[in-house]
């Protein structure tokens, strides 16, 4: 993609699933990326080796910088740390990619309010807190800037039983459309990625299940499951110069689920 290589990247959450695949995707494009975990140091080392060896097969030869950094996005500290660690390093922070996000399974009358407050204090508090502190560095620098929100289908479709993820999401897609707005005139782009079904390791218990699978793939259009390489290459999209124009828009990358399945076939007078 034009005009990701030698930029400076930070994605959040980013040893497993979706976010290891979108650190891997920028680091092909010969971006240095600041690879986020929350918890254990060898997850970030394992997720360097990879890009390491996916980028350029071993570091002797490889032209991207990695930069494995631990913090929790739900806390103000960790977060600012975060982004002054990734200048201080890198030199400057050129994109943002808010990736980490969690999710917790519950009828909705029966939320403990520590768990409702747990998920929208990771997936959006945390998302505003990191755009909040990349968009200061940016007009520091008197620089463009792009930051990418991963949200999810779930941001326009309710989802019972999820109803603190599905807050976070819909409140996803107005920060992303208000930051867009308040800053077009930096240059600062602000976009959201918006995945459907994905086969990542945290859907194991139905991608594996070829019944279950069949269920879910039943309300695509498209009859299948999305990868998360093709989340990562939307994200590439929105963060290179390919897409100058483009902000505060969501891209959603579902095969088609926003749709609505159910109206492929006529069922109304």
């Amino acid at each position: 993609m034009k005009g990701l290589k030698g930029k400076n990247v930070l994605v959040t959450g980013a040893t497993s699933g979706i976010g290891e695949i979108i650190a891997m995707r920028f680091a092909q494009e010969g971006a240095n990326v600041a690879i986020n975990y929350r918890k254990r140091l060898e997850d970030a080392e394992n997720t360097e080796e990879k890009i390491i060896q996916k980028a350029c097969g071993n570091m002797a030869s490889c032209g991207v910088k990695t930069l494995p950094i631990q913090g929790d996005v739900s806390k103000e500290e960790d977060v600012i740390n975060l982004i002054d660690t990734v200048v201080k390093e890198f030199g400057s922070l050129d994109i943002l990619v808010n990736n980490a996000g969690i999710q917790k399974e519950c009828p909705s009358h029966e939320i403990k309010i520590e768990d409702f407050d747990m998920v929208l204090g990771v997936n959006l508090r945390g998302a505003y807190m990191c755009a909040r502190e990349a968009i200061k560095h940016l007009l520091s620098q008197n620089s463009p800037g792009v930051i990418i929100n991963i949200s999810s289908v779930h941001e326009i479709i309710p989802r019972p039983f999820y109803l603190s993820y599905s807050i976070s999401k819909g409140g996803m897609e107005n920060m992303t459309k208000t930051l867009a707005l308040e800053y077009a005139d930096n240059g600062i782009r602000v976009n959201s990625v918006a995945p459907g079904a994905t086969i990542t390791p945290i859907n194991r218990e139905w991608v594996d299940d070829p019944e279950k699978k069949a269920v879910v793939e039943s309300h695509i259009p498209m009859s299948r499951a999305g990868t998360s390489e093709e989340v990562a290459a939307a994200v590439a999209f929105l963060a290179s110069d390919e897409a100058a124009y483009v902000t505060g828009q969501t891209l959603f990358v579902d095969g088609g689920l926003t749709l609505y399945a159910d109206f492929r076939e006529a069922w109304s007078a």
